[in-house]
Parts: structure tokens; C-alpha cells; sequence
């Protein structure tokens, strides 16, 4: 009896170490992804943000508004289609939105100094890895904030639309305020999201292959990519030191 105990016990213990050790690959891979698309990202904009004549070519014509626009089409795109594609197209499209990230956020060289650039990026990498290690192991279910959050974001979108026409600092320094407490929160709750979407894939044998696995990162790489992009641009419009004063 004790013998057949120790077996169960023992068989026990190596499913939970192989699911600790498919968890940590998985999450691996998200964060490799997310991280390539983030360089490439930054490689784009400042190859392009160096050069004033290619920033004079897009953003002192109308080409800025595809530009601008292009990486929301293919965002939408990406979440649309994942199911569907290949891991190789999935993986491309990921860098041809990196890129595309990069392209319209490369006037940023242009408007800020490259030291304060640099601070905030650096302050945002920072943030951003407490807080998804936050998400990844805490046990509190952050499930509940998912709904605050959304809205956080449309009001976001919308206030910024508003501010657009009318051109307000004071309502730039809210919704950048408010942009980065959103995008901070997030940021753990994405996290928490992708690990817990794992768990519950690899609960059931039916849905867990390496195809879903591996487009399953790749879409996680793709949320916490727009949580650190987003979270850095905000904190950029008000820390950052323009090239102007």
C-alpha cells in the first residue's frame, strides 16, 4: 500500500514538473518574441527618425496618415487571422507590425532629445518586467480589473481623438497619466492572462499541440508588446525632454 502511494505520489510529482517546465518554455518563447519585435521596432525608428529628409518624405505629407494608421489595420488583422495562419506567417506578421510600430513612432528622434529617450525606455523596461513578473506569480486573480482596463483604453482612444481637434496640454497630461496607469495594469493582467490561457491548454488534451502552443505565444508577444510600446510612449510625452527647449 505505502509502495503504491509512493508510486502515485512520484507520478504526481513529474506531471507537476513537466507542466512547471512546459509553463517556463512557453512563457520563454512569449517573451523572446516580444523582445525581438521590440528591437526591430526600435532599429526601424531609429534608423528612419535619424534621417530628417525620409521624415520630412512621411510625416510633412498625407503618406503620414497610413503610416500612422497602418499599424492598427494590421493588429486587427493579426488577432482576426491568427487562428488560421501558418506559425511562420504569424511569426513575419509580428515583425511586419514591429516594423510598421517602428515607422510611425520614428518622429520621436526627431521631437526628443536621445538621452531622454534612452532614460524612458530604460524606466519602461523596468516597469514592465515588476509588473508582468507581478502577473506571472501572484495569486491573486487579476481577472476582475480585465473590464476596468478595457475601458480604461477606449476612454483613452477617445480622449486622445478629442484632444487631436483641440490640441489641450492639460488634457495631454491626463490621458498621458492615465495611459500609463492603464497600460501598467495591463501589463499584469495580460501576463497573469497568457500564463493562465497555458495552464488551461494544457489541461486538456484536445487543444494542447504545438501549433496552438506556438501561436499562442506568439499573440501573447503581440499583447505585452502593445502594453510596453504604449506604456513607453505615454511616459514619453510627459518625461521626455524635447529637442525644442
Amino acid at each position: 500500500m505505502f509502495e503504491q502511494n509512493d508510486q502515485l505520489a512520484y507520478g504526481a510529482g513529474k506531471k507537476v514538473q513537466s507542466h512547471d517546465q512546459g509553463l517556463r518554455s512557453f512563457m520563454t518563447g512569449v517573451y523572446a518574441h516580444m523582445s525581438a519585435a521590440m528591437i526591430f521596432t526600435a532599429i526601424v525608428a531609429y534608423v528612419i527618425g535619424s534621417s530628417p529628409a525620409i521624415l520630412q518624405a512621411i510625416f510633412a505629407t498625407p503618406f503620414k496618415w497610413v503610416v500612422m494608421l497602418a499599424p492598427i489595420g494590421i493588429a486587427f488583422y493579426f488577432s482576426a487571422k491568427l487562428h488560421t495562419m501558418t506559425i511562420s506567417t504569424a511569426r513575419s506578421l509580428l515583425f511586419v507590425f514591429a516594423g510598421a510600430v517602428g515607422v510611425s513612432s520614428s518622429y520621436i528622434f526627431a521631437v526628443y532629445t536621445g538621452m531622454s529617450i534612452v532614460r524612458v525606455f530604460l524606466i519602461t523596461s523596468i516597469s514592465f518586467l515588476a509588473l508582468s513578473l507581478y502577473g506571472y506569480t501572484t495569486k491573486r486573480d487579476l481577472s476582475a480589473f480585465g473590464t476596468f482596463l478595457f475601458m480604461g483604453v477606449v476612454g483613452i482612444f477617445g480622449a486622445s481623438l478629442l484632444n487631436f481637434f483641440i490640441q489641450s496640454p492639460g488634457l495631454s497630461f491626463v490621458i498621458s497619466t492615465i495611459g500609463v496607469l492603464v497600460f501598467a495594469g495591463l501589463t499584469a493582467y495580460d501576463t497573469q492572462q497568457i500564463r493562465n490561457t497555458y495552464i488551461a491548454l494544457s489541461e486538456n488534451s484536445a487543444s494542447y499541440n504545438e501549433d496552438t502552443i506556438n501561436k499562442t505565444a506568439i499573440f501573447g508577444a503581440l499583447q505585452l508588446y502593445l502594453d510596453f510600446i504604449n506604456m513607453f510612449m505615454f511616459l514619453l510625452q510627459f518625461m521626455g525632454i524635447r529637442t525644442d527647449e
